[in-house]
């Protein structure tokens, strides 16, 4: 199994791609229009909608790394509807939440078809299974509430499940599964055709706001009347949502590649992709080589280092980690003993305390825009934020006014070293992870 390390260890989404030449780091000093740090999701999405509809102007995109290096590469591969943090009572303000998260997936299909056949993008539904029959009865009640409302979700009983100990599950057709670092690459090209210059292993080491808001970087800095911050867990390190977001590192698992008659032999039917009901998430998807990816299930699945170090090492933590995730995953799904699991990795998660994002626009010059802590979401509201922050750097606030999300006011969380002491304290005690419901 490939450990989890160093910078040069790849998560299975990058060794299911061809390898890639990468960008020149930023040469000297530049100047632009608008500045995105980060080359993930988030930072992709965002210069894909700001190139299209304002063509003329200098956009840079600035990534530490590698384009999609973080949890962009590194994540679970689903793509789900709705918004973590988020139970709508209102069956309007639910269809409009599912209709948003919904027109995420569409665009996230539209750009792999166009841009990127390493997405190997595939939308054949997802499960989110539950393990208690009183949660159950009232999964169903919801799905039929909602589903009255307009929002096609089913309900599937005990016997329509293939997973051990499940008592039913909600199925979504309109989730899907795709590699984010395939798509991240494919979308690369053509944001050069556009014109927008991405210098990779550039890392912003200092902002410095103003009217024009100045980037430092090792070899150059960037001078931009605007800035993006598309930095999700790393978004603290720049100095920025400091008590607002958790960075914490999510293990994952993925096996070979699974013939078809033993995907066929789970009883998962022909979804991508399915989450339980526990605090600590399990989730799997099939990916679009066919082999099972799975992470989550337990404490040891998650972990948060003291300042909230965002980068992998690999440890004693790592077998600890995939021990107890491999024991989730043949609870679920005894069958796959024999199976070779080919790789092990982490990525950074940015949890905030109620698991509700935020996107927006702060600074004194209004020109500093964001969008980060989609606690576990991230794939789809990454790509929804690139369309958030392309209108709120128009001028066009009005749309998004009514999502949770805009400009959301974080929950504060405890600084260091009560944030360390607290969060092992509530983990090892409870088995959940702290949040304010």
């Amino acid at each position: 199994m490939r450990p989890i390390g160093s910078d040069e260890t790849r998560s299975v989404w990058n060794d299911d791609l061809p390898s890639d030449v990468p960008a020149i780091p930023l040469p000297g000093p530049m100047q632009a229009d608008l500045a995105i740090i980060g080359g993930g999701l988030t930072g992709v999405s965002t210069a894909w909608h700001v190139s299209r509809r304002f063509p003329e102007r200098r956009i840079v995109l600035l990534e530490a790394r590698r384009l999609g290096s973080g949890a962009s590469g590194r994540n679970g591969g689903q793509l789900l509807n709705w918004i973590g943090g988020i139970r709508e009572d209102d069956p309007e303000a639910a269809r409009r939440t599912y209709e948003l998260t919904r027109s995420g997936v569409d665009l996230i299909e539209h750009l792999a078809r166009e841009h990127a056949s390493g997405a190997r993008f595939t939308r054949n539904g997802s499960l989110e299974i539950f393990t208690h029959a009183s949660g159950a009865e009232r999964a169903q009640r919801s799905v039929e509430r909602l589903a009255a409302a307009g929002i096609p979700l089913r309900w599937l009983g005990r016997g329509e499940v293939g997973a051990q100990g499940a008592c039913g599950a909600v199925f979504d057709p309109h989730a899907g599964q795709a590699n984010g670092l395939g798509l991240v690459r494919g979308l690369r090209s053509a944001l050069v055709e556009r014109g927008v210059a991405i210098h990779e292993d550039t890392p912003v080491v200092a902002i410095e706001e103003g009217a024009t808001i100045r980037l430092e970087t090792p070899r150059g800095a960037v001078r931009a009347a605007a800035v993006v911050l598309a930095t999700n867990a790393y978004t603290p390190a720049l100095g920025y949502f400091r008590d607002g977001i958790l960075p914490l590192q999510s293990h994952v698992l993925a096996t070979d590649v699974l013939p078809p008659e033993l995907w066929s032999g789970l009883g998962w039917g022909a979804a991508d992709g399915f989450s339980d009901d526990l605090d600590r998430i399990a989730f799997g998807c099939r990916s679009g080589t066919g082999r099972l990816v799975f992470g989550g299930g337990s404490n040891a699945a998650y972990a948060y280092r003291f300042g909230g170090e965002t980068t992998t090492r690999p440890g004693a933590a790592d077998a600890r980690a995939a021990a107890a995730i491999r024991k989730v995953l043949l609870g679920y799904f005894p069958a796959l003993a024999a199976v070779h699991l080919t790789h092990q990795w982490s990525g950074a998660l940015a949890l905030t305390f109620d698991r509700v994002p935020t996107m927006g626009v702060r600074g004194e010059a209004r020109n500093v825009f964001y969008a980060l802590g989609y606690s576990g979401h991230g794939f789809v509201l990454a790509m929804l934020a690139g369309r958030v922050l392309c209108d709120l750097y128009s001028g066009d606030h009005d749309r998004w006014r009514a999502f949770p999300f805009y400009e959301r006011r974080l929950p504060r969380i405890p600084r260091e070293p009560l944030r360390w002491l607290g969060y092992q304290a509530y983990t090892r005690l409870t088995g959940r992870s702290p949040r304010r419901r």
